[in-house]
């Protein structure tokens, strides 16, 4: 790794995720050609705003909470990207999660480029008018640099439609004129999108499907299990099963469950619903986290937060294909065990990429101010998903390299391209 690519304001020596991000960027650089000169842009990001949340909390007493908005490559259009709340976010990992946009957009050829946004906080510890405040200081103190052509967020880990609601109405009163386009992932009535909900799951499964028709698995019959059971894993988990897949098992930040029957997945999505997780559901038995990674399965869907699957685990993985459906679950590590073990990982930038997507779609039908059903948005999704996995699948088969280095080669390729035509200013 050239040591010139680290900003001072990273630790050389625990760089996060931005670390996993930089090392799948250096893989790709032998296959860029005469575009291999503009590489150095893949690797820093464009602008990284930091900001203070100041709120009051219900008691009276002031709270203070570090926030972050970074846009890593505005080279094919504005920024997209979502807005976690966690209390783990950090600088490099919104950093990477920001880069990852850059290559999802470009992999499936959407016209945006990559931002993402996070504040470090545990929203379970904050009231509803909290989240409020929250929510409308942070969309404030960002507001410089996001609007519906220059940065437009979206939900992410523990935000939803709501927040996006309360960001959008935030910006609008701020710029003294409705702009429903500032944010996607809105609820319906004010300029959502039908099917924007279960984009994210149903590009999993698409993805999945495409994959096994190519390699010749059943779906039929196909063991899944499911690490992260929100809004993705929930989706695919359901359009695996409804396929005929049996789940056999689940696991999310309440515990792991198994059957090797197949648990029943709209009992289990009911039972997510009432109690906030799948810990507790009786129709599978328990069993340690630990042991969720042997599970003989087929297929394994990640869904989660980035950096599950390591140097530790990935030896355990029995299932033939991994779909990534959280962003960064699959250390550079792990990737290599995994392929040496000839399992078929679909990576996240192109197989998560179904959210983005339909997030695109809602911004289009926003602007226009028209807007489409439910079945022409699903089967508008999954044209473009299947079409811009053939072409990462061909790329894979040319050059003989992984999945992931093949979306990178796609994505970065027209990236670089678009910096390239439009040159360097002044």
């Amino acid at each position: 790794m050239t040591s010139h690519a680290l900003p001072s304001y990273l630790d050389p020596h625990h760089l996060g995720p931005w670390g996993t991000y930089l090392q799948q960027v250096e893989r790709v650089t032998p296959y860029l050609g005469g575009l291999a000169r503009w590489g150095e842009t893949l690797k820093r990001p464009k602008r990284a705003l930091i900001v203070d949340v100041p709120i009051e909390l219900d008691n009276g007493t002031i709270a203070h909470f570090e926030s972050y908005r970074v846009q890593h490559n505005l080279s094919r259009g504005p920024g997209k990207g979502g807005v976690r709340y966690h209390q783990d976010v950090t600088l490099s990992e919104v950093m990477a999660l920001a880069a990852w946009m850059s290559i999802k957009n470009a992999a499936v050829n959407v016209p945006y480029g990559g931002a993402k946004g996070g504040i470090r906080v545990d929203p379970k510890t904050l009231s509803q008018a909290e989240l409020e405040r929250l929510t409308r200081r942070y969309t404030s103190e960002i507001g410089i640099i996001i609007g519906p052509s220059k940065d437009i967020p979206a939900p992410d880990v523990n935000t939803n439609g709501q927040i996006m609601a309360w960001m959008m109405d935030t910006y609008s009163m701020n710029t003294g004129a409705t702009a429903t386009g500032v944010v996607t992932g809105k609820p319906v009535d004010i300029g959502g999108s039908l099917g924007r909900v279960e984009a994210t799951g149903r590009g999993v499964f698409t993805v999945g499907v495409e994959a096994a028709r190519l390699t010749g698995m059943a779906i039929d019959g196909a063991r899944v299990a499911v690490q992260g059971f929100g809004n993705v894993g929930g989706t695919a988990g359901k359009l695996f099963a409804e396929a005929g897949a049996k789940v056999v098992a689940v696991q999310d930040h309440t515990g792991t469950l198994y059957n090797a029957t197949g648990v029943d997945v709209p009992a289990l999505l009911e039972h997510v619903r009432q109690h906030g997780g799948v810990g507790g559901f009786a129709g599978a038995q328990t069993m340690d986290n630990a042991d969720f990674w042997g599970v003989p399965c087929d297929i394994l869907i990640p869904a989660a937060l980035e950096g599950q699957i390591t140097k530790d685990n990935a030896d355990r993985i029995q299932a033939k294909m991994v779909i990534e459906g959280a962003n960064g679950p699959t250390t550079p590590e792990a990737d290599d065990i995994l392929n040496d073990k000839g399992v078929l990982v679909l990576p996240d930038v192109i197989a998560n990429a179904g959210g983005v997507t339909v997030s695109y779609f809602e911004w289009v039908q926003d602007f226009s101010s028209f807007f489409w059903t439910e079945d022409e948005i699903n089967a508008r999704l999954v044209r473009i998903m299947q079409n811009a996995f053939a072409a990462v699948w061909q790329v894979a088969q040319d050059n003989k390299v992984s999945l992931r280095t093949a979306t990178f080669i796609v994505a970065c390729k027209r990236i670089l391209h678009a910096r390239e035509v439009r040159g360097l200013y002044p």
